[in-house]
């Protein structure tokens, strides 16, 4: 089914042409920031951080930050490899359950980790998990959890652009955050812990927003989806719903409001978008 649970209108597809286009330029210069990370090295990204208003205080735990959250780039292979899949003619069914075998797969594995210390030990990349992951699910098993349930569950570009809400926007809530929360705007902060910034939210919001009309460019009213979409992800960045990972919940709402926003604007003058959203599920 090419559409998902939740569909998009005939006309509110973009091109396979584009989707490529745009997820192919965002890996593409993910790939070039890999690359450009060592040559810089911690000396000249502290540099660029002190260059660009950083405050001498907050250089260093900006510069790890960085450092931590590049890693997240690799993500964009995600919605890179769904793309060409069904550019090749793969089918949904047949994406969803490669994702649902890697999921499963890899939420065991990552749960083996926090019950049998041999596993714990000999864990790859543990050196980068926070404290409070250390004997909990890591933030990776709930992305692979989030893109999954994504796939499954939306309209491909509706799924690729909710997946870019948590890669690309979570990324810029968190850098942004770190640089100047508080500096900017002095305002306490905001959040379920009170620990986030309006800074951090509002690079949040600008840069989902940007990505959604990017991603439906050749979509008539993108730009109401795109703003609902993009609002929702940052308010669940913000407040973590239900206290879930937000690996998994930002991909989640953030595709149900771009896929509310869709159905209002194809259904306005006849019926309610929560009357389309439902029977698309039905």
């Amino acid at each position: 089914h090419l559409d998902g649970a939740m569909g998009l209108g005939a006309k509110q597809h973009p091109s396979n042409a584009h989707l490529t286009l745009c997820m192919s330029v965002l890996a593409g210069a993910a790939f070039v920031w890999f690359c450009c990370l060592p040559i810089l090295g911690q000396d000249g990204l502290k540099a660029f951080l002190k260059n660009a208003g950083v405050c001498l205080s907050r250089v260093a735990g900006t510069a790890q930050e960085i450092e931590r959250k590049s890693f997240h780039l690799a993500g964009l292979l995600v919605p890179l490899i769904y793309q060409g899949l069904l550019d090749r003619n793969f089918t949904q069914d047949f994406c969803c359950q490669i994702c649902w075998t890697i999921t499963i797969v890899g939420v065991s594995m990552d749960f083996a980790r926090t019950q049998i210390d041999f596993v714990r030990r000999n864990w790859p990349l543990g050196h980068i998990l926070r404290e409070n992951e250390q004997k909990t699910l890591c933030g990776g098993a709930f992305f692979s959890l989030g893109c999954t349930v994504s796939i499954w569950m939306f309209a491909p570009s509706v799924a690729m652009t909710s997946i870019l809400f948590l890669i690309l926007g979570d990324m810029s809530a968190a850098l942004i955050g770190r640089s100047f929360g508080g500096e900017v705007l002095k305002m306490r902060k905001i959040g379920r812990d009170g620990k986030k910034s309006i800074e951090g939210s509002l690079a949040m919001f600008t840069v989902n927003f940007l990505l959604a009309v990017t991603v439906f460019h050749e979509v008539h009213l993108r730009e109401y989806p795109a703003f609902f979409g993009a609002l929702i992800a940052t308010i669940t960045e913000l407040y973590e719903p239900f206290n879930l990972n937000d690996n998994l919940t930002i991909p989640l709402f953030g595709g149900l409001g771009l896929a509310w926003g869709f159905a209002r604007i194809e259904n306005c003058q006849s019926e309610s978008p929560s009357d389309t959203i439902w029977r698309a599920i039905m």
